[in-house]
């Protein structure tokens, strides 16, 4: 048995859970979220807790047994709270704005400003120049616009310099040495 799928949602009290066949809605106070799974898992809910049971035992029922575990509460969560990644700008001139809520202007070492348009159901801001927070109810949409955002600069090893993820660690590699003992010395 997967020690995950085993595992019961709790659904908190301001949030509604329906289930029809395969597809769970969930409405909260954030939005809603609905999402339709395969048919290898059998969704219950009751006493306030979602359950996920496995139909048979071949290895796509048991792949798929933790997995829509995770995304339900993956799914409660988001509603009942939000999900959030925040980004941070490393390197000289580095900086970020928002202009207007529908697009974020990225000064990122290039000739140009680069625009990153926010989809609608997303919120991002811009901390002082250099930290965007980007936050949702959808934690696969939120992790993707931020990844996106990150792949604008990714962080390149000789400085450090470029688009990070909060609190992440940067491999540094040397750089080019002089030779010893040359005649240009």
């Amino acid at each position: 048995m997967s020690r995950i799928g085993k595992l019961p949602v709790i659904v908190p009290q301001n949030v509604t859970v329906d289930i029809q066949n395969r597809k769970v809605t969930v409405s909260g106070p954030k939005g809603n979220l609905t999402q339709t799974f395969r048919p290898e898992v059998k969704i219950k809910f009751e006493d306030g807790r979602i359950l996920v049971e496995r139909i048979a035992d071949h290895k796509m029922a048991r792949a798929q047994h933790g997995l829509v575990r995770a995304l339900i509460s993956n799914m409660v969560l988001g509603v009942s709270e939000g999900w959030s990644k925040e980004l941070e700008l490393v390197g000289t001139g580095y900086r970020a704005k928002m202009d207007g809520g529908d697009k974020l202007i990225l000064q990122v070492g290039y000739s140009n400003q680069v625009e990153f348009i926010v989809p609608q159901d997303l919120e991002i801001t811009v901390e002082g120049n250099n930290k965007i927070r980007i936050a949702g109810i959808d934690k696969a949409k939120v992790g993707q616009v931020a990844a996106q955002i990150r792949k604008i600069r990714p962080p390149e090893p000789y400085k450090g310099k470029g688009i990070r993820y909060l609190g992440e660690k940067v491999r540094r590699k040397v750089g080019k040495a002089a030779k010893v003992g040359s005649a240009f010395g």
